[in-house]
């Protein structure tokens, strides 16, 4: 089939790693279908009305149409609106769309729908829906959600418990839970040569992310045990942090990084011993799962969708509470917790998020709708 995938989040020249988890997600279907990618967001400092980047990324036709954005939302929705027109003009008429993220950007799949009779189908992703977001939600929000969810002929949310929340908010009918792709040949195991046990924290390092908790709970641990280290960085405010481990001392046993390619990711991850993550809340976690499929375990907070994805073999689910994190961190660290081995995780996420397991489900929902 040709499949015509569209997002409110994807990456871009502004935005280098936003919604890549779309991107992978693409990169799955075209292992199975002719796919071709279709973006559009706003540039303030642009003169042209409209700049067109056309490129094959990953094998895949990708095309990113710019358009100078405006102060007035009204105007700003127009010219996206406008701006996803003429790139679809410039693409192949897709068999079926695969929207992304219930923002208002997806009323251009509705249009489709209206004007030339494709279906649709919509990965949702955003962490907004959940409980513990749910005071930031507009009732305009909601409203978007429910108008272009109405309109799909299924709503694909990559979580059990983002199905159950986007139910009760009354989004959506048809659903199925697809959860995000892993690349399980980037992240694999490999047989570790270091002597030292080596703690990981990857993300954003924003608030939500607790990146401070973490190195608290480090330089706490290192009170009792010396022959470990924590590699602490990603795409965020690495210099905020170094601060604070000055401030501790602890230059020596803790390492900091700044954004990394997805390679280097998971040669980090391949040399590490346990993967930590103390999130506020997650609709999903990616970099969980390409722990467990690089063979290391977990620590992870019970939030969003941690549980489902994590087994009491795969890692340690702890409350949000600095004192668990501390105690499951020394559980890890003096042996008294024991994961399933390397190859066993690797096989877990082979099985379920891999790029074949990801695709085959999409490929049953397109042929139910085709």
């Amino acid at each position: 089939m040709k499949i015509l995938f569209i997002s409110s989040w994807f990456p871009n020249k502004l935005e280098p790693t936003n919604g890549n988890f779309v991107q992978r997600h693409a990169e799955a279907v075209a292992s199975l279908h002719e796919v071709e990618i279709l973006h559009a967001i706003g540039d303030p400092a642009q003169d042209q009305e409209f700049i067109f980047d056309d490129q094959k990324i990953n094998g895949i036709r990708t095309l990113i149409v710019y358009y100078k954005s405006s102060k007035n939302p009204v105007l700003n929705f127009r010219n996206r609106m406008q701006a996803y027109q003429k790139g679809f003009l410039e693409l192949q008429k897709p068999d079926l769309v695969h929207a992304n993220i219930l923002h208002n950007s997806m009323f251009f799949a509705v249009y489709l729908k209206e004007k030339y009779r494709i279906p649709f189908v919509v990965s949702e992703h955003w962490s907004g829906f959940l409980p513990i977001n749910r005071s930031k939600l507009s009732f305009i929000g909601i409203l978007t959600a429910r108008y272009v969810a109405r309109r799909a002929s299924c709503l694909l949310p990559v979580s059990a418990i983002l199905m159950d929340n986007l139910k009760e908010l009354k989004i959506g009918k048809n659903f199925k839970v697809i959860g995000n792709v892993v690349n399980t040949e980037l992240f694999s195991p490999e047989k570790k040569e270091n002597k030292t046990f080596t703690f990981l924290h990857v993300s954003n390092l924003i608030p939500l992310k607790n990146p401070d908790a973490i190195i608290d709970a480090v330089v706490r641990l290192r009170k009792d045990f010396k022959n470990f280290d924590l590699q602490i960085g990603g795409d965020g405010d690495v210099e905020r942090l170094n601060k604070l481990i000055e401030k501790h001392d602890g230059k020596s046993y803790i390492k900091t990084f700044g954004e990394i390619s997805h390679a280097e990711v998971a040669e980090k991850m391949k040399k590490s011993d346990c993967f930590v993550l103390f999130s506020d809340y997650e609709s999903f976690s990616c970099v969980l799962l390409e722990s467990l499929s690089s063979g290391v375990p977990v620590i992870a907070t019970r939030v969003g969708a941690i549980p489902e994805i994590i087994g009491e073999n795969y890692g340690i689910v702890i409350e949000k509470s600095e004192e668990e994190l501390y105690t499951a961190m020394k559980n890890m660290l003096n042996g008294n917790y024991k994961a399933d081995s390397p190859e066993e995780l690797h096989q877990y996420v082979v099985e379920k998020f891999s790029v074949s397991a990801i695709a085959n489900e999409f490929n049953q929902v397109y042929k139910n709708i085709i």
